[in-house]
């Protein structure tokens, strides 16, 4: 990690910024293979499964047969750690379920909002370095919360052709209707335009690599919606005098193992072990089965020392972090002056990786500096919410004199009508 002591607020900008790439060869790629699926449907995603995954598929789902099978491919232990997620992942987003709520904003007038299901969702699970059957839960549980219809599951396959059994174990508990073993850019083209085989969804959901990303912005493009705009996944740590070295090595490690463009901040304050926090992450970093993905995430990490926690405050609500990390003494207290985080880790006992599998909250963050404006995925994320009003006559004639003066006032003659006719009758049924 590159190391920089008590950098000017004037260079923090420069210090945080992620990473940019060169966007144009990479869209016209991706934009060739969405062309070619839109036109070809479900001959061009099989091709391209074979060119870039080296498996020919025939582009069904898989049958009931075979997810219910993989069940029985995986340790109980293993099993029983995905329903306990699943339970508390459940648990969490329950409560954000809302009650519809009528308002009478006059006499007369009731308006209210009704939350409805999106019909159908397209879930993206990312199986090539690591088959990340944990979003599954995260996507699919707060779906199905939600009300949505349909949940279609796109994952790449393996060599043999197959989905690895805890993906499709997840997919089991999350309720999933059809899993299609087909990934990358094809499998956001099958989705977003629908094929014979895959139907088409209304919004897609899901981390992916760069292709992935830039497929999904591509499609929203032409009206297919997506969760958010997406980067490589990051974490920031502010550690003070409080950190313990082996804690916080490991959550920066953590988030570097994701893969080389993951991004990994931390931010010290004097007083905070800084040496011994950099000894730890080389001696964990040689223990780790993916050291050369984290070592090369690591190189274009940076640790950032500062006076102290005000400033330390400061930089990390300008980095926006997917996830934050607070490694301080009282830190719920200085939680509360965050703004600007995917989620939040308060204190030492509190690591990245438990939000990323298990604690409840949802793992699918805004990354890029995006959390100053978006949320991470909630049961929100699957409902429309749509606005209902209704006047009976007498709520009418009360609101009636407003609408017709701003009408009028706007030069909108046809809008105004639309109110004094039903005053006019009003009138003459009193009479």
């Amino acid at each position: 990690m590159k190391k920089f002591e008590y950098p000017s607020r004037e260079s923090w900008k420069a210090l945080i910024e992620r990473p940019a790439l060169d966007q144009a060869p990479l869209r016209s790629t991706v934009q060739r293979i969405l062309d070619d699926i839109k036109a070809r449907g479900d001959e061009a995603v099989q091709q391209y499964t074979e060119q870039f995954d080296g498996v020919r598929i025939n582009g069904e789902a898989l049958s009931s047969a075979v997810r219910s099978a993989a069940a029985e491919r995986l340790s109980a232990a293993l099993k029983t750690a995905i329903r306990t997620a699943a339970n508390n992942i459940e648990r969490f987003h329950q409560t954000q379920l809302q009650p519809i709520v009528k308002v009478e904003t006059m006499p007369g007038v009731w308006c209210w909002r009704k939350s409805i299901g999106i019909e159908r969702v397209g879930l993206y699970i990312p199986g090539g370095t690591a088959p990340l059957f944990s979003t599954i839960l995260m996507l699919g549980i707060p779906a199905r919360l939600a009300g949505c219809k349909e949940l279609i599951l796109c994952t790449p396959p393996q060599s043999d052709g197959s989905i690895h059994p805890a993906i499709l174990y997840a997919a089991e508990v999350a309720g999933i209707d059809q899993v299609f073993p087909v990934g990358g850019v094809q499998a956001i083209g099958a989705m977003a335009f629908g094929t014979l085989q895959i139907p088409k969804v209304d919004k897609i959901f899901g981390p992916g690599n760069q292709y992935v990303t830039c497929a999904k912005q591509l499609v929203q493009e032409t009206g297919v919606a997506i969760d958010m705009p997406a980067g490589p996944s990051e974490v920031c740590v502010l550690a003070d005098h409080t950190a313990i070295p082996q804690f916080v090595a490991a959550d920066l490690l953590s988030q570097a193992e994701h893969g080389r463009d993951s991004q990994v901040l931390l931010v010290t304050v004097d007083g905070a072990p800084v040496d011994a926090i950099l000894q730890a992450v080389d001696t964990q970093l040689n223990q780790l089965p993916r050291k050369e993905m984290a070592a090369a995430a690591l190189e274009n990490s940076r640790c950032i020392h500062l006076s102290d926690l005000k400033a330390g405050i400061d930089l990390v609500n300008l980095y926006a972090a997917e996830h934050l990390i607070l490694s301080i003494d009282r830190a719920a207290e200085w939680a509360e002056q965050i703004l600007h985080a995917g989620s939040v880790f308060i204190g030492h006992f509190s690591p990245e990786s438990v939000g990323d599998y298990a604690s409840g909250t949802n793992h699918t963050l805004p990354t890029n500096g995006y959390a100053r404006a978006y949320s991470g995925v909630s049961v929100d994320s699957f409902v429309r919410k749509v606005t209902f009003q209704e006047l009976d006559p007498t709520g009418l004639q009360e609101i009636g004199p407003t609408v017709v003066a701003m009408a009028e006032a706007e030069g909108l003659e046809a809008h105004a009508a639309a109110v004094r006719v039903r005053q006019a009758f009003l009138n003459q049924e009193k009479n």
